[in-house]
Formats: C-alpha cells, sequence, structure tokens
C-alpha cells in the first residue's frame, strides 16, 4: 500500500477508517486517523482498501459526509431481487455499480459497508457477497420482525412498570407474562425457581436487590401481589378457580333439577325435628341430628347427612373435579370449595325449613353406649333448627324444656363417649383456635371443648361406624380408616407431667397416623374395630366415595366403583390431602404471626408445654388466651406446666419469625 492510501480496519471490534502513513517492520503498517492519533496494524486486520486517489487524515470526515447518502439498507432488496433472479454473486464495485450507476470511491465504500452490516439478504464468501436463498430471507425477515416486536413489548413493559409505581393505574398485557411470572417464581422458590433471568433482570434494571423478597416486595408495589398474598398456597396445586365447564354444569343444575336416581326409594323422615348444629360462619351444611321415640320407649338416633351424590354421576364434570380437589380448604381469608359454592350451599346442603335429600343413619344404642342396632336409608328430611354450638351450649345448660330432644342427645353422646373410653379411646384435648380475617382486621378465637362440639364429634364418630359396619358386613369397597396401637410411655412416666396441656402434649407426639385402606381394621385412639367417613361429602372426596359406594347398595346396583378403581382412589387422594392440611397449617402459622405482630402491647399469659432443644432453652410454649403454640427461648430455668407473662417484640410472619420477651415479676425473678 501507498502513503496516503484510506484503508478501513478493526479497532477494538470498531471499523475505523485511517490514512496510510508508512511501513513499520516487516509485516506492520502506521495508520493515522481523522484526529491524528497513530495506529500500528497488521494487514490482517485491514478490511477493506478506498481506491481512486490519495487522502489526507483530515479529509476523513468530509469522505465520511459524502458516503452517507448511500447508506440505505433498503435499497439492498432491489439488488438483491436482481442477482438472486440472475444467480450471481457480487463484490463492493458490482453492488455499486448495481445500486448507484456509478463506482466513486465513496460509492464503493458505502457498498461495502451495506454488504457488510447486512444480515438479512447476502452472505459473505471470500472478497465477494451471494445473494441469500429467498426461503431464508423470509426465515430471517420473520426472526428480526418477531425481535422487533419483543423490543416493542419489552419498551411497553417498562412503561407501564413505571406508571404503575408512580401511582398509576395500569392494565397489565399477555405480553408481560413471561417476566411476571419470572418474578412469581423468583419470589416463591428463590435460587430453586427455574428461568430466573428475566426477574433478575428486570430487578437489576429497577436498582433493587435480587432477592426473592425484594421480587415479593417488586409484586406487591406493582398491585399484582398483596401485601399478604398467600405463598403457601401458589407453591401448592390447590386450584383456586373452577373451570367454565364445572360453573355451566352447576348453573344447569340449579336451574334444571336433576332427576333423583332414589327416587321412590327415599326414607320419609319429615316428620322429625332435624338440629344441624355448626359454627355461625358455615354454609356447607352437610350433617343433622334427629332424636325419635319408638313405641316400646326406644330412643333411636338419627344422623342425617347431606346428600350431594344425587346431582353427581362418578366421571362427571362435578365429579372429576372433587377429585381433583379432594377436599375443601378451609383458611382464614376464607374457603376453596370442593363443590361450586352456589351448588355446595343450595341444593347439596341441609337447608332449614327445605324438603332436603339425605343419607341418614339410624341408630340404637345398649344401656352401656355400645351399638345395639342400626339402619341406613337414603331419606327425605326437613331441616327445623338451624343452630351454633353457642345455642346448643346454652339450651343444654338451661335445660330447654321446649327441646327435650337436645339434652337426650346430649346424655346419649356422653353415654358413647364413656363406652368408647371404656374401650380403650384416648382423647386428647389440646386448646385450639379459629382464625378469621375480615377486611383488615385479624381475629383469633379459642375454641372451648363445650358440650354441643363434643356431642356433634360423637354422632359423627358414630355414624363412622355404622357406615365401616355396613361396608363390612356386605363387603364393599369403602376407604376405611384405621390407626395402630400407639406404644405410650408407662403411666407412672406420664403421671410425673403437669395434667393439662402438657400431659396432652406430650400424649400427642405418641399418636402414630391414621391410615386409609380398602381392609378394614381397629381404630385405636377411637377405639372402634371398624370406622370410615362418611360425615363430609360436600367438603371431603373420601366422604362422597362411600356415599356412592353405600347408596348403590342401598338400591340393589353393583358399586360404581370396583375394588382396583378405589385402591387406585384411595392412593391418590393421600397427597392431595396432605397438601391442603400443609397450606392450612402454614396460613394460619402466618395469619395468627400477623395477628401478634399488631398486638405488641399485649400481655399474654402462656405455658411451657415441652423442649424442642432444652440444651439451647427453646421450648414450646402455648398462649392460652388464644390456644396457639409456638417457639420460645428462654434465658432463666423453666420447668414444663410452669406459667408466665410475655410479650410480642418482634414478629415477621412472611419469615416465620416470632420473638417473645418475658415479663420478669418478683415471684419469677432469680435470685441474687
Amino acid at each position: 500500500m501507498e502513503k496516503g492510501t484510506l484503508v478501513e480496519f478493526r479497532h477494538h471490534g470498531e471499523r475505523r477508517l485511517a490514512v496510510v502513513d508508512r511501513p513499520e517492520g516487516k509485516k506492520h503498517w502506521i495508520l493515522v486517523d481523522d484526529q491524528g492519533n497513530s495506529h500500528t496494524v497488521h494487514p490482517r486486520q485491514i478490511t477493506y482498501e478506498v481506491g481512486g486517489t490519495t487522502y489526507r487524515p483530515a479529509d476523513i470526515p468530509s469522505f465520511y459526509e459524502e458516503i452517507q447518502p448511500y447508506l440505505d439498507p433498503a435499497s439492498l432488496e432491489i439488488a438483491w431481487e436482481i442477482l438472486i433472479e440472475e444467480g450471481e454473486t457480487v463484490d463492493p464495485k458490482g453492488m455499486a455499480l448495481l445500486l448507484f450507476s456509478e463506482e466513486t470511491p465513496a460509492q464503493c465504500y458505502a457498498s461495502h459497508l451495506l454488504l457488510c452490516n447486512d444480515k438479512l439478504y447476502f452472505k459473505q464468501k471470500g472478497d465477494r457477497y451471494e445473494p441469500r436463498p429467498p426461503n431464508q430471507v423470509a426465515e430471517i425477515k420473520h426472526q428480526q420482525e418477531v425481535e422487533q416486536q419483543r423490543e416493542q413489548e419489552t419498551q411497553l413493559f417498562w412503561q407501564r412498570v413505571e406508571q404503575c409505581l408512580a401511582g398509576e393505574v395500569v392494565e397489565w398485557r399477555g405480553s408481560d407474562r413471561t417476566r411476571l411470572d419470572a418474578l412469581e417464581r423468583f419470589a416463591l422458590y428463590g435460587e430453586e425457581a427455574s428461568h430466573t433471568g428475566p426477574a433478575l433482570e428486570t430487578l437489576s434494571s429497577l436498582n433493587r436487590p435480587q432477592t426473592p423478597s425484594a421480587s415479593f416486595q417488586l409484586l406487591v408495589d406493582l398491585g399484582i401481589w398483596s401485601l399478604h398474598e398467600n405463598l403457601s398456597l401458589w407453591r401448592s396445586q390447590i386450584p383456586t378457580q373452577f373451570p367454565a365447564k364445572v360453573l355451566d354444569v352447576a348453573q344447569y343444575y340449579l336451574q334444571s333439577p336433576q332427576p333423583d336416581p332414589d327416587q321412590g326409594h327415599r326414607f320419609d323422615l319429615t316428620h322429625l325435628k332435624v338440629y344441624t348444629i355448626d359454627d355461625e360462619s358455615t354454609r356447607e351444611i352437610d350433617d343433622g341430628v334427629s332424636l325419635e321415640f319408638l313405641e316400646d320407649g326406644t330412643q333411636k338416633i338419627w344422623i342425617h347427612i347431606a346428600d350431594p351424590t344425587r346431582l353427581i354421576t362418578p366421571g362427571d364434570e362435578l365429579d372429576l373435579e372433587a377429585r381433583r380437589r379432594t377436599t375443601s380448604v378451609y383458611l382464614p381469608t376464607g374457603m376453596i370449595p370442593m363443590f361450586p359454592p352456589e351448588l355446595a350451599t343450595g341444593p347439596m346442603s341441609l337447608v332449614q325449613g327445605k324438603i332436603c335429600c339425605a343419607l341418614s343413619f339410624g341408630v340404637v344404642l345398649n344401656e352401656d353406649g355400645s351399638l345395639k342396632d342400626y339402619s341406613i336409608h337414603t331419606s327425605i328430611i326437613k331441616p327445623t333448627y338451624r343452630l351454633t354450638y353457642d345455642d346448643v351450649d346454652e339450651m343444654l345448660h338451661l335445660g330447654i324444656k321446649a327441646e327435650p330432644e337436645i339434652e337426650i342427645l346430649g346424655q346419649l353422646a356422653k353415654r358413647r363417649q364413656q363406652w368408647r373410653s371404656s374401650q380403650g379411646a384416648i382423647s386428647i384435648y389440646m386448646p385450639e383456635s379459629m382464625i378469621k380475617v375480615e377486611g383488615d382486621e385479624v381475629i383469633v378465637k379459642l375454641l372451648d371443648d363445650s358440650l354441643s362440639r363434643q356431642m356433634v364429634a360423637e354422632m359423627m364418630i358414630l355414624t363412622g361406624e355404622v357406615a365401616a359396619r355396613y361396608g363390612q358386613e356386605h363387603n364393599l369397597a369403602l376407604p376405611y380408616r384405621s390407626q395402630p396401637q400407639p406404644e405410650l410411655p408407662p403411666e407412672e412416666e406420664l403421671l410425673q407431667l403437669p395434667a393439662g396441656a402438657v400431659r396432652a402434649c406430650a400424649l400427642r407426639r405418641y399418636m402414630p397416623r391414621s391410615e386409609v385402606s380398602l381392609t378394614p381394621a381397629r381404630h385405636a385412639s377411637l377405639a372402634l374395630e371398624t370406622y370410615t367417613q362418611v360425615t363430609s361429602p360436600i367438603r371431603r372426596y373420601s366422604d362422597l366415595l362411600a356415599h356412592f359406594q353405600i347408596k348403590a347398595h342401598l338400591r340393589g346396583d353393583d358399586p360404581p366403583f370396583s375394588v382396583e378403581q378405589m385402591q387406585e382412589m384411595v392412593m391418590s387422594l393421600g397427597p392431595a390431602v396432605k397438601e391442603a392440611s400443609k397450606v392450612e397449617r402454614e396460613t394460619n402459622r402466618y395469619w395468627s404471626l400477623e395477628y401478634l405482630r399488631r398486638q405488641t402491647d399485649e400481655v399474654w399469659e402462656a405455658i411451657l408445654l415441652r423442649w424442642l432443644r432444652e440444651d439451647s432453652n427453646l421450648g414450646l410454649v402455648m398462649l392460652e388466651e388464644l390456644g396457639l403454640e409456638l417457639p420460645m427461648r428462654f434465658n432463666r430455668d423453666i420447668e414444663l406446666g410452669d406459667r408466665f407473662e410475655v410479650k410480642v417484640t418482634h414478629s415477621d410472619p412472611r419469615q416465620d419469625v416470632i420473638q417473645f420477651q418475658e415479663i420478669i415479676s418478683p415471684a419469677t425473678e432469680p435470685a441474687v
């Protein structure tokens, strides 16, 4: 190359123009750019040589200006159409002639730049450029359009984020979901989340920490999640919405009542007083009780269970959806039902004053409380009274003469409980709390082990024994529930523990989990030789299965589910029930800590139930006024069963952390 030749070379990946000044050694050249800077380059770094004349470094800016009018990438399409038709390759000089009908240095260099920067129409082969096939051009165009649309959507996403963070109401688009879903996954699962790139990029762009908690807070700030979003529910597989087709079926059944498969076979029990007893907030009424006085003076108990299977056919939309959900989920913020609420609280429930279909269990007890006789019927009833547990407790305490059935049912329930105790029943009472969130208010209510609750629980256990006996006698495939005999510590050891909650807490730890199988077996803590659950068919799918099987047998039909099908379903129900219990437990824990977070000025009576880690003074305490069990670390010697007062010093429900401070009185203050 001669001195004064204008060349293009690569400098840190950039294309730069410079003028050749002189050789440097055997292989290198000294180039001078328009700023007067010298560059030592190897010939391999020189990518284009502008011919036609010599230049000075000061000429480079004007040369840049000269080529600008020719740098229109759209002009390449015309050249491509011509060359693809002729099947020819082209170099920058030929492209200049084709595009501009001239071959000036500026036009040739402009053609070189167009070809080098083109990623659509041409690909380089040596010193020449080959037109791409039409199908390849079409594919690249499509990819470029997709990328352009993605970039545009990203810009619009950032605009919406800025507007939302500024307090404006925005409507999120479908194209935003990639980033929003990534933020949700990162907030839920942290480093274990998949495809966290968009979440980390979003947080980084907003100068926020790249942490799950920062992702959660951003979702709250954007109005995607609430401050108290239920992350436990999000992590589960529990569906919170019903599919449209299931809701359509529910509406159809509400508007067009279906024929009753047991029509003509139902036992008319509408002459009986029927009491339904539940918490005031309960809307799915699935059980009621009656008392009938037979001619010989015998007292016959009737337990009526709601009959949702009259609206369902095994394998239909409602049945499959209930099977998928497995159970209703009860959370402080509301219930996630197994059936659409309109059906569950309407035609499926035992509604006061209305003729209702039921599965009724008639029971006569022996004097000792054991089962003397029973019968099961599909029935029609008319619930007379919708009572709360408080109502029944008041009636039992006052001995209301107008409703003697309530008092007698209470006595029969007590007789029944005493019989089970004589058979080895293990009764463990631990205070429980009911947590409700109403608007912005969190309510924690201690549930008493009242006579009414004991009565209803005993009647439901009795029903479970009757259903299981019927299934066993008729060789029905039912989900029988059993419990292995616990290996309890010696009685002397238990008696050393303080009576009440401390001893009950210790006993609770020895109790094995109940088991479900198609083989009847003893339930240790209930002291029943056979047992199944049938009293909540609106809320538990296993109960619904038992109804399907028992009702079919009562009609004289074959059971709808074979042994193999029942076994498969029973096996599949377990994990879903366990997951629902986990979500309920974690959600109750969250709201209990949130309640205590708001009550930092309150002083609570507490009792030490057991040690979690005695070597580090970490114990499990119960706030007796609330029935809440929580961990606490002590800085003094303390014994199981000791009572003391505490205040909450720190509570973080999101991190599942709570700290207490003991209120030291002179009596508990250690001696100096």
